[in-house]
Order: structure tokens, then sequence, then C-alpha cells
């Protein structure tokens, strides 16, 4: 009895919101151990732990499918560790971390190690995500069954596009065979060589090189092609164009297993953020 009435918690009067259920309204929430005992109106546990919710938004943790901490390599820029925290701060229970570390996380030792800090640390989930091809070069692809077997959710070289198609149809296929998603870095570097922002007329007026919406475009209409062909899951990085989202959205109304995000400077700051010639606001894509 002592041990269910310290793990016990009642979280009055908070706005509950649930997607899963569509429940948005004022509600309890009994939490026994580590389960949701009941959500409710006026419930009662005189054991347990209480916490005055009223005036805050209570909901599922959040995911973060695509995160950066950096570990292995430069702990000087963030840790699994400082990483968690941050997200736990933030509200968010489940983390991918992305496979741009140095060394990249292109073998079963190094998600081992990722998975074994993360539980040591055992603030939230930490998932890896395995790079594409060994060392993110884009020629030849990694061993995914012993990456996943080690604990790796799913494959991307983000950071980098998978520049030849052979490569990444393959990808796709045996991507396929363990049904994982290939997330990919959706920008044709051959069209973004040396830019340093949106091309448009503000580059021109500021006389800096542009990167064109359609370098991000092609790549997505090509993958697209290639994982409606393959019939894998396909998820793209930071979707930052019109068109790009216009293709995955009829992609998606033709069947296509296809996912996307995009990241929250793109809702608040645009080209003409850079006439200060500021690099704090300068981003890729």
């Amino acid at each position: 009895m002592q041990e269910e009435r310290l793990s016990s918690i009642l979280i009055r009067g908070g706005r509950v919101i649930d997607p899963q259920s569509q429940l948005d309204a004022e509600r309890d929430i009994l939490i026994s151990g580590s389960k949701i005992a009941n959500v409710g109106k006026n419930l009662k546990a005189a054991r347990a732990k209480q916490i005055d919710a009223r005036g805050t938004i209570v909901c599922p943790g959040f995911v973060d499918l695509h995160c950066h901490l950096r570990d292995p390599g430069r702990p000087d820029k963030e840790t699994i560790e400082s990483g968690s925290t941050a997200a736990v701060a933030g509200g968010f229970t489940t983390i991918c971390c992305m496979p741009n570390t140095d060394p990249p996380i292109d073998n079963e030792g190094i998600v081992t190690y990722i998975c074994k800090e993360a539980a040591r640390v055992n603030l939230c989930r930490v998932y890896p995500i395995a790079a594409i091809t060994k060392r993110r070069e884009g020629k030849e692809i990694t061993e995914f069954g012993e990456l996943i077997k080690a604990g790796a959710r799913g494959f991307s070289d983000d950071g980098d596009v998978v520049e030849d198609s052979r490569v990444f149809r393959h990808a796709l296929e045996y991507s396929k065979t363990f049904d994982v998603p290939i997330f990919e870095h959706p920008l044709d570097s051959s069209m973004v060589a040396d830019a340093v922002m949106n091309e448009g007329i503000v580059s021109t007026r500021l006389g800096l090189k542009g990167s064109p919406p359609l370098a991000e475009e092609v790549i997505v209409a090509r993958d697209l092609r290639l994982a409606k062909f393959t019939g894998a899951r396909l998820h793209f990085c930071h979707i930052s164009t019109a068109g790009a989202l216009a293709l995955i959205r009829a992609a998606k109304e033709d069947g296509v297993r296809v996912t996307c995000e995009t990241c929250p400077h793109y809702f608040y700051f645009n080209d003409e953020t850079l006439a200060t010639f500021d690099t704090n606001f300068k981003v890729n894509p």
C-alpha cells in the first residue's frame, strides 16, 4: 500500500488534450504507478499526490522526430544527457537523434552506445536514426538489419541528400523489408552550392547567392516516385517550400506512404530578416 500511495498522482482541473480520443476538455487525471488509471471529472484519490493544473494544458508527451544530440564526437555542442534534459523541459518524451555525428551512426556499436547512454540518463526515450549509407557518403548502404537489432528506428543521411537514385531506391527497398522509415534531407546539392539564403528578389538585392525552391522540390519529386514504386515508408525532413508540400499532399492522396515535417522558424521569419546580414538567422534549408 505504501508503494501504491507514493506512486499515485491526481492532476486536477487541467485542459486535457488527447488527439487519439479527440478529447479537449477540462478533466482530472489519476495516475497509478506508470499508467493512467482514470480520466474524468471530480476524481477522488485521498492518498494521491495532488497537482493543481488549472489554467494549463495536459497532453500526451510530444515526439521529436528530428533532433541532433551530437554524441558521439561533439559533446561540447550537445550530449545525450543535455539533449534529453532539454527535451523533457519542453514536454517531449520521445526524441529521434539524427546520424550526422562524428563518427556517424553507421554501425551497431554506436547505436548500442546511444541506447545504453539514454538508459543511463533515463529521462526520455531516445531512438537512434542510423545512417542510410556508410560514413554518410551516399555510396554504399549500411547494414540495416544489424542496426535495427541494435536499436535503430529509421535511417537517414540527414545533413546530406542521397544523390544517387539507384542507392536511394535500394535503401527504400531494404527499409520496406523491416518496415522502418527512411528520413530524407531533400536538397539537390548541385543547386545550392555556396548558397547562403533563399533565392529571390531579396537575395538579388543583397547580392547574396540564393538556393532556389526547385532544389528541394526536384528531390521531393524523385523520392516520391521511388517511394511509390517500392511501397516503402518515406519521411521528408524540414520541408520549406509550398511546391514541395503540394507534391507531398498529392502523393498522400495517391496512397504513397509519406510524411513530412517543417521547422518553427519557417513560420516566423522570411528573406527580409537577412537584410541586416545577421548570420544568426542563416539556416539550411
